[in-house]
C-alpha cells in the first residue's frame, strides 16, 4: 500500500514525517510503529521503519559501499547479513556501478538514490520517503515510481511530494493536509470523483501544437485532444482517452503519454485533475 502525503508548502508534511520517525518531539498525541511508542520506545519503534528525509544525511567523505555498510551497522543488521543486505539494496536502487566512488562526486540524482538505498536496507515494514524524486531525471523518475510500486508489495509506503503527478502515478490513498491539519483523505478515485470522470487527462507543456499533435498521435488510447495557449511557453491540452474509464486505464495512458514526452525532451507535463481536488480542500 503506498500512501501519499500532499499539502502546501508550510502545511506541515515534513514535520508529520519527523515526528512519525522519531526525529522530533511531538506537543501532544503518540506515534505508534508495530504497537512501540516511537518517542518512548523509539530503538523498538524504528527497527521497522526506513526513512528518506528530503535532504538524505549522506556522509562526503564516504564511498557508496562505505555509507551503506555503516548504515547497516547503525540499524543494528548483523555483521553475517550485512553484505548481503548492502548488495540487494544497491541492486534495487541500481548504485552498484558507482559503489565505491565517494559520495561527493555523485550527481544529485545518485545521492538521492544513495539516501533511498539506506532507507530500505534491511526491509523494513515501514519505508517514508520525503520527496523521493527530487533532481531525478525522466527516466529516473519512471524507475522510481516502478521501484516504489515493488516496495508496496511487501511494504508500507508513505510519500510526500509537491509534484502532484508523482502523487497520482505511485499512490493508493491520498491524505491532504492545511496548516498542520487533514482536510481530506481518500483513494484517488474517489477524490476525482469530485470534479470529473476518468476519461480526459489534463496537462501543460511547453511543447508546440505541432509536437503535441505528433507526440500524442503516436500514443495508443487517446482519441481527441483540445489546446489552449496558456502564454509564450505553456499550452493547455485537454486528452480525451478511449477503453474505460478506470484509474487504471487512465494511468496507463498517462504512462505513455510522459514516456512520449520525455523522449522528445520537452518540458514536464502537469497532470491538473489531483490539483483542483487539493485546491478545493485548502
Amino acid at each position: 500500500m503506498v500512501y501519499g502525503f500532499l499539502g502546501p508548502n508550510g502545511a506541515g508534511k515534513s514535520t508529520t514525517m519527523n515526528i512519525m520517525t522519531g526525529c522530533m518531539g511531538a506537543t501532544q498525541g503518540e506515534v505508534l510503529i508495530n504497537g512501540y511508542d516511537i518517542l518512548k520506545e523509539p530503538e523498538k519503534a524504528k527497527r521497522y521503519i526506513g526513512y528518506l528525509p528530503e535532504h538524505p544525511p549522506l556522509y562526503m567523505d564516504m564511498t557508496v559501499r562505505e555509507y551503506l555498510d555503516f548504515a547497516a551497522e547503525l540499524k543494528g543488521i548483523r555483521k553475517s547479513q550485512r553484505r548481503e543486505a548492502v548488495d540487494e539494496a544497491e541492486k534495487m536502487v541500481k548504485v552498484q556501478d558507482v559503489e565505491h566512488r565517494l559520495i561527493r562526486n555523485l550527481s544529485k540524482g545518485y545521492r538521492q538514490r544513495v539516501g533511498l538505498a539506506q532507507a530500505i536496507l534491511g526491509f523494513p515494514d515501514m519505508i517514508i520517503l520525503d520527496e523521493p524524486s527530487v533532481g531525478l531525471d525522466p527516466k529516473q523518475i519512471i524507475e522510481m515510481r516502478d521501484l516504489i510500486r515493488k516496495l508496496a508489495e511487501n511494504h508500507t509506503v508513505i510519500l510526500s511530494s509537491h509534484i502532484l503527478t508523482e502523487i497520482r502515478e505511485v499512490c493508493d490513498y491520498i491524505l491532504i493536509i492545511s496548516k498542520g491539519k487533514l482536510v481530506a483523505q481518500d483513494t484517488l478515485e474517489n477524490l476525482e470523483k469530485m470534479i470529473g470522470f476518468h476519461d480526459v487527462i489534463e496537462l501543460e507543456t511547453s511543447a508546440s501544437e505541432e509536437e503535441i499533435h505528433r507526440i500524442l498521435g503516436r500514443i495508443p488510447g487517446v482519441c481527441a485532444m483540445q489546446m489552449r495557449v496558456k502564454g509564450e511557453k505553456c499550452t493547455y491540452v485537454q486528452v480525451k482517452v478511449t477503453g474505460d474509464k478506470s484509474s487504471q486505464n487512465n494511468r496507463k495512458v498517462r504512462e505513455e503519454i510522459f514516456c512520449e514526452f520525455a523522449k522528445e525532451k520537452k518540458h514536464y507535463i502537469h497532470c491538473r485533475r489531483l490539483k483542483r481536488v487539493w485546491k478545493k480542500r485548502l
